[in-house]
């Protein structure tokens, strides 16, 4: 399989795979989660079970062109959608969770519930995003721009391991994962620059197998080989960097909002952990980033893909 590089390759790709992935959506009612349904839909990538009020579901005219492939279940309370969709997840009756217009810790809630919820025991709850930059030459993962505040070092270790894997449903067979810093340096001041240099040491012990991991970088020489040489840097990184692992919350997002906002960046993101890819927008997101979000869940939704996901596998 050739890497996919934008998200119209992605598209591509799982038009040629001819299965639509089932889809329960909670709380479908915004006309962004509409477009990015009603695409996915002409797309043939997806069928919906919409789990909502069903009297404004059925205000959608473009879901009506698709009546096989397209499902309402009523529920009225947003709390008892949640749930339901969980249910449903757990019982084989869809392959992705998608969040509509619900808070989301409202949804989180349902997915995190220890007896009835879709995150297995032990497993950490994190997101990664991918983004088309136009001035990159290839699709950049990134993680956590949304979950978790300040990961330890046992959770930085899982969202990398998660981070590979969906590189390689993406057809990177040996990405390059660039640890994000503010300097090049490390520092006692920082601690998750001390965690970088574990990292670090367990990909050249072939801890994560084959891919190149390293850091502290910042953005720049991480993902321009000139800011690199300039700085006289050498890194096996190259400045081709596949995926950006941020310190905290607050890089991450701040990256994810500003190349989105001052790049035109397109982007897609899920929810890494749970049993299931769980779409999981913002309410601002625009139709095309769900939609983007859709496809990238269908694809990572792949039966293949479940051992690597649950890091059950490593090689």
């Amino acid at each position: 399989m050739e890497p996919i590089r934008n998200f119209d390759q992605l598209t591509a790709h799982l038009r040629t795979m001819n299965k639509r992935k089932r889809i329960a959506v909670v709380c479908a009612k915004d006309p962004n989660t509409e477009y990015a349904i009603a695409r996915a839909l002409e797309e043939g990538i997806a069928e919906f079970l919409m789990i909502g009020d069903s009297a404004i579901l059925e205000k959608y005219p473009t879901l009506k062109k698709y009546p096989q492939y397209v499902k309402t279940l009523h529920v009225e309370d947003p709390d008892e959608a949640a749930r339901e969709a969980v249910r449903i997840i757990r019982e084989g009756g869809a392959d992705i969770l998608m969040k509509g217009i619900i808070n989301t810790d409202n949804l989180l809630h349902a997915i995190l519930d220890k007896e009835k919820g879709l995150l297995p025991k032990g497993k950490i709850l994190t997101h990664l995003a991918v983004m088309q930059i136009p001035t990159y030459d290839k699709l950049l993962f990134f993680s956590d721009a949304a979950v978790i505040p300040r990961p330890t070092l046992q959770q930085r270790i899982e969202m990398i391991w998660y981070a590979i894997c969906t590189c390689r449903q993406f057809g990177i067979t040996k990405p390059r994962v660039a640890l994000i810093h503010c300097t090049e340096k490390v520092s006692a001041k920082f601690p998750h620059s001390l965690d970088y240099v574990n990292i670090v040491e367990l990909a050249e012990a072939g801890e994560f197998g084959n891919v190149i991991i390293d850091g502290p970088l910042d953005v720049k020489t991480a993902c321009e080989k000139t800011s690199g040489n300039i700085k006289g840097i050498v890194s096996p990184i190259d400045g081709e960097a596949d995926v950006l692992i941020f310190p905290n919350i607050e890089s991450g997002n701040a990256f994810y909002k500003a190349v989105s906002l001052f790049s035109h960046a397109d982007m897609a993101g899920l929810l890494q952990g749970p049993i299931c890819p769980v779409v999981l927008p913002s309410r601002s997101d625009s139709g095309l980033s769900k939609y983007y979000s859709i496809a990238m869940a269908c694809l990572t939704s792949n039966e293949q893909m479940e051992g690597c996901l649950h890091c059950t596998s490593k090689s």
